[in-house]
């Protein structure tokens, strides 16, 4: 590949990498070669042959060097260690500089010449467009990176400022697809497909974020257009160009994790199915999609399924172990849902033992299952329930000075076990609410076991003769619970009855606020389904606007948009 000069207008951070003469054999086309096989060995599992093939060039090739750079940044993800960070972010600037390198050169005059005629986008050469892509994929990666680098404010508004620069980038691209004549060129697919991810996972993204950021975010120049997301990134994966994994793997997550966490509707199961079906068939063995297989059959509620695709995933490379960490976490809400604790707090130990991500939440996620089987525990065994809780408060993490919100949840209901005469009401049953597995409970089987646990909750807490302040707190939650179980078994009138009640208990809740909210989020969703649709509206609007300052309100604000999005919607299409 012939190096152009570097664009204008870059700081020092980005300056240019050492020059070194490119290979003649290393052309374009090459390189777009090698990284697609780097690709193929990565999904393999072959890390370590995917991170080899992109090693030599990464000083002289684009493609190279920031495939070199994603490896680095995955395992920086992974590990959450500061060595591998600061290794992934150094690798990321050096990519950058490798593009900057290939990038159209920007003289003075060109640039206020821009200000009064359009581009001619035709004077991109093929490598430069190319470098313009490579560029923006740098900025995104270097952006979430630096949310992990350090723990201040400034470093959020860094990555802000270069998450525009990013989408900025890819508006740039996008222009240059559109634009330039692409006749002669073979590595337009490969192009078009990466612009396709890049726009389309912005538009996706910023679709759900709560409609007061986005009115934000569009007054600063983003958009956001989720239909438009989910059809570029469709129209990505339907290609045979490099980006393809990348969008397909966009879609998985989109589909089979944010959309169960943040959304009270499933994603398109559909689509998942074909690809992880056809991926299988590349990647037998393949640690990411045996992952998503589990999770799309956990989606599904078939959990005996799910739990024999996770154990696969984990068991299929030891590499990474960080891999077996994501699976093990998963692996805790099926038993969970199966009601096995003793096999949930096998998986829980190992990740408080073994994985660096959140002690906070492994320590109250182990003690609260532990809860669950008190009546098996031995006197050691209750007295480490204690001690779990404790460590609860010293493992919270700060983030530009904020806690992280399931944490800080956490840490308030260590705090409640111990006012509660070490205590606490069905607590994982809790858990699965807020994390949104309550959708899998449309499989009865699994319902009927998660609701006969909330019942003899309930039953408990009437027959209780020892009266303490938090006893509405307490029958509000498990009545909240029961609702929703109720809900996804579809039992409308029963649920509304439960939801009705806790929300006539609120001006008697002394401290578990977020009940109420969280009570008419799911009132309004049954209200949808009976086909009172002005109501479910109304109720939504009401979560929305009348409720602040209680726990994980940021989680139900996302729940709410998403809801009052697809409603409005539905209601205007009905219309017109």
């Amino acid at each position: 590949m012939a190096s152009s000069s570097n664009s204008t207008g870059n700081s020092d951070e980005f300056a240019d990498a050492e020059e070194i003469p490119v290979p003649p054999d290393m052309t374009l086309e090459k390189a777009l070669e090698e990284a697609q096989q780097a690709i193929n060995y990565f999904f393999n599992n072959q890390f370590n042959e995917a991170k080899s093939l992109m090693t030599p060039y990464s000083n002289v090739s684009m493609y190279h060097s920031l495939g070199h750079s994603v490896f680095l940044y995955l395992e920086a993800m992974l590990t959450f260690e500061q060595q591998s960070i600061i290794n992934a972010s150094k690798a990321l600037k050096h990519s950058l500089a490798v593009c900057n390198r290939y990038r159209k050169k920007n003289t003075l005059g060109e640039s206020i010449g821009k200000m009064v005629k359009k581009t001619n986008f035709d004077q991109y050469t093929e490598e430069e467009a190319h470098a313009e892509l490579c560029h923006a994929e740098c900025l995104l990666l270097k952006s979430m990176l630096t949310f992990m680098e350090d723990e201040t404010l400034s470093s959020f508004i860094k990555a802000g400022l270069k998450i525009r620069s990013c989408y900025n980038s890819y508006k740039d691209c996008q222009q240059i697809l559109l634009k330039r004549n692409w006749d002669r060129d073979s590595t337009k697919v490969h192009f078009e497909s990466g612009v396709k991810m890049g726009i389309g996972t912005f538009n996706l993204m910023i679709s759900m974020l709560p409609s007061r950021v986005i009115k934000l975010l569009e007054f600063i120049g983003f958009s956001g257009n989720k239909q438009k997301g989910l059809d570029d990134l469709l129209a990505g994966y339907r290609m045979d160009g490099l980006r393809q994994i990348l969008c397909l793997m966009t879609l998985l997550g989109y589909n089979l994790i944010v959309m169960h966490v943040l959304s009270h509707t499933e994603g398109d199961l559909k689509i998942c199915e074909e690809i992880i079906q056809k991926q299988l068939n590349k990647h037998v063995n393949g640690v990411w999609f045996l992952f998503f297989k589990g999770r799309l059959e956990l989606t599904k509620g078939n959990l005996d399924l799910s739990e024999e695709f996770y154990k696969r995933s984990w068991k299929s490379q030891d590499l990474w172990p960080q891999f077996h960490h994501i699976c093990y976490w998963e692996l805790v809400w099926v038993h969970c849902l199966k009601t096995e604790w003793k096999e949930a707090l096998q998986y829980c130990s190992l990740l408080l033992e073994k994985s660096k991500w959140s002690k906070c939440l492994y320590s109250y996620q182990k003690a609260v299952i532990m809860c669950m089987m008190k009546n098996e525990l031995t006197r050691d065994q209750k007295l480490e329930i204690d001690n779990l809780m404790r460590e609860v408060p010293k493992c919270k993490q700060r983030i530009a000075g904020k806690s992280l919100p399931m944490e800080k949840f956490a840490v308030k209901r260590a705090e409640r076990y111990f006012n509660q005469n070490h205590n606490l009401v069905i607590p994982v049953i809790e858990l699965m609410f807020l994390w949104n597995l309550f959708k899998v409970l449309k499989n009865f089987s699994v319902a009927s076991d998660i609701y006969k646990v909330i019942e003899k909750a309930l039953r408990d807490l009437n027959a209780s003769t020892r009266p303490t302040k938090y006893d509405v707190d307490n029958k509000a939650l498990a009545l909240l619970l029961q609702g929703a179980c109720l809900r996804h078994m579809g039992s409308p009138l029963q649920a509304l009855e439960r939801l009705e009640t806790v929300i006539s208990m609120q001006k008697d809740l002394v401290e578990d606020h977020y009940l109420v909210p969280y009570a008419i989020v799911e009132l309004a969703l049954v209200e949808w389904q009976n086909g009172n649709k002005e109501k479910a509206i109304l109720a939504l609007e009401d979560a929305k606007k009348n409720y602040t300052g209680y726990s994980l309100e940021s989680r139900l604000h996302f729940r709410i948009h998403t809801a009052l999005s697809e409603f409005k919607a539905e209601m205007k299409a009905a219309a017109s």
